[in-house]
């Protein structure tokens, strides 16, 4: 059947719209086209023009200036990941950015200074350095400031290290004219915006009608695709911040790539979307699952999933959904089969299992949302643990594309400093070491946080030891800093005045902007360090 036959007609911004077409009453859906504004009613039960609502949809396709300014950012202080294969528009706007600076003075020192700052604060790889600044993107509220939309320590974990690369963008964004650039292109983007209209409408009214849900949507929940040519074509982005969904894709040019427009990445994010909540909503239902968690104990999955049974279980359900609808109706049952089995030794232990459910919810006319406890609760936990003792678990995983970020979790780094400010070293290393466990936040930070527990309690080796590990991973120069100042004082106390000379002038590099470092470095310098007297009894 033709797909536009199932869709309302487009809106858009000054043509009005049509009617949309009647279809079987079990699917209302709308599809708002952020930027170049869309609207699309998946047509079930709806008889008049759908517009007036479009401002209230749950789904937008968008593009956003303030991800086109950080990743502009990026490109001209050297992000070149897959430059070659990417859209000529990014190479267009590369070469327009150059041409605004070249004879600008104020801009080229806007440049340096972002530039210097970006170097120090690039990740471990260009996929990773991506990422992180994805998450700072959708962080920073619009230009021209960039401000960051909430406190610090609220941030997505791996942005709240940028938190400092908002001031200089607002300089550049300035000086390289980035929004003249950014209005220049506004057809490019929305032509952008407008190739994926058809293939994101059907992928949105499939997995619904496969799911058989009424309304795919949550009251307060979205679920947003940003788009942008100014990335890497190889990757894709996805972020779950609360009640808000978001994937970032960078569209390949190519249409004999694989993948080209990542429409199994932005599937995979709306699944999420869909089924995350009825496993917050099914809770106890879940929680009967939680000794599975130690059979994936051995198996190859990010630590969220060993310690999260709803994480785990959605992660499977998703899966099998995808394989159970992966392909075509000539696709192969074993070849599904064989991928469920995959994710099984994967560490997805239950993929297996609801890949043989889907099968008869298929054939009952009751959706998910109904159908979802009685198949939680027709899982024999037992029976499960020992088919998992049984696994040969694969050496790795394919890496989930969705990234969580809880408020309780981007506030755990936070709270374990409080507590040992307090005088709680035990609760703050609790906390420290759930962060490094759940890799929330900056792993230099917690590791830091440690070193301060050990020594609070008077353990020297163990607080030198995560100091240099805090300095080896952090991107936070005043954690960087203040490591570097007390494995000086730490040397002194063991009498190596030069290894100790050497950390404080390690600190003094990165404390340009930080006195209360500089000033405990100076010291440093001027004479060895001796630890306060103890109080007399």
């Amino acid at each position: 059947m033709d797909i536009l036959r199932l869709f309302a007609e487009i809106c858009l911004p000054g043509f009005g719209c049509g009617k949309a077409i009647a279809r079987e009453g079990f699917l209302s859906r709308s599809l708002g086209f952020g930027l170049r504004t869309f609207a699309v009613a998946a047509l079930l039960g709806l008889a008049s023009s759908f517009c007036a609502a479009q401002n209230s949809n749950p789904i937008t396709l968008d593009t956003s200036e303030t991800l086109f300014a950080v990743l502009t950012a990026m490109n001209a202080c050297g992000y070149d990941a897959d430059l070659n294969t990417s859209d000529a528009q990014r190479l267009n706007i590369r070469a327009e950015v150059t041409r605004n600076l070249r004879d600008s003075e104020d801009g080229l020192a806007a440049l340096t200074s972002m530039c210097d700052w970006y170097v120090q604060h690039k990740g471990r790889d260009a996929q990773h350095d991506l990422s992180q600044f994805v998450s700072l993107a959708l962080y920073l509220q619009g230009p021209p400031q960039f401000l960051p939309r909430g406190k610090e320590d609220e941030m997505p974990p791996d942005a709240s290290p940028l938190a400092g690369f908002g001031t200089l963008l607002e300089k550049f964004y300035g000086r390289a004219n980035l929004h003249g650039i950014w209005e220049a292109h506004r057809a490019n983007y929305a032509s952008l915006v407008a190739r994926y209209h058809d293939p994101l409408a059907k992928m949105v009214f499939d997995t619904d009608i496969y799911l058989k849900l009424q309304s795919g949507g949550y009251l307060g929940r979205t679920f947003t695709i940003l788009l942008d040519f100014m990335g890497d074509p190889n990757e894709a982005n996805a972020r779950n911040y609360g009640a808000d969904y978001y994937v970032v894709v960078f569209p390949s040019p190519d249409p004999n790539s694989s993948q080209p427009l990542k429409m199994e990445q932005i599937r995979h994010t709306y699944l999420h979307y869909l089924l995350d909540p009825m496993a917050e909503k099914h809770f106890s239902h879940v929680k009967r699952l939680e000794p599975l968690l130690q059979s994936v104990k051995r198996a190859p999955l990010e630590e969220s999933f060993k310690t999260d049974i709803s994480l785990l279980v959605t992660e499977c359900l998703v899966r099998a959904v995808e394989i159970r609808t992966m392909g075509t109706k000539q696709t192969a049952e074993a070849m599904r089969v064989q991928a469920a089995d995959d994710a099984v030794r994967q560490g997805y232990i239950l993929t297996r299992y609801f890949y043989n459910s889907l099968l008869g919810f298929e054939k009952d006319p009751a959706g998910l949302r109904s159908a979802y406890s009685d198949i939680l609760d027709a899982i024999d936990v037992n029976q499960q643990r020992r088919a998992a003792s049984e696994i040969q678990f694969a050496q790795n995983s394919s890496p989930e594309l969705v990234q969580l970020s809880r408020l309780e979790d981007r506030r755990m780094l936070v709270t374990a400093e409080q507590r040992l400010a307090a005088g709680d070293p035990k609760g703050a290393q609790e906390l420290a070491q759930q962060a490094l466990d759940k890799k929330v936040g900056d792993e230099g930070r917690a590791l830091f946080i440690l070193a301060q527990v050990a020594v609070a309690t008077r353990n020297r080796d163990s607080a030198a030891e995560n100091f240099q590990k805090a300095i080896q991973s952090t991107k936070d120069p005043k954690v960087l800093a203040w490591s570097h100042v007390y494995l000086g004082r730490i040397l002194d106390m063991k009498e190596d005045r030069e290894g100790a000379m050497n950390e404080y002038r390690a600190a003094l590099t990165v404390a340009t902007n930080l006195p209360e470092v500089k000033a405990a470095a100076e010291k440093g310098l001027q004479q060895a360090y001796e630890p306060p007297a103890k109080p007399q009894q």
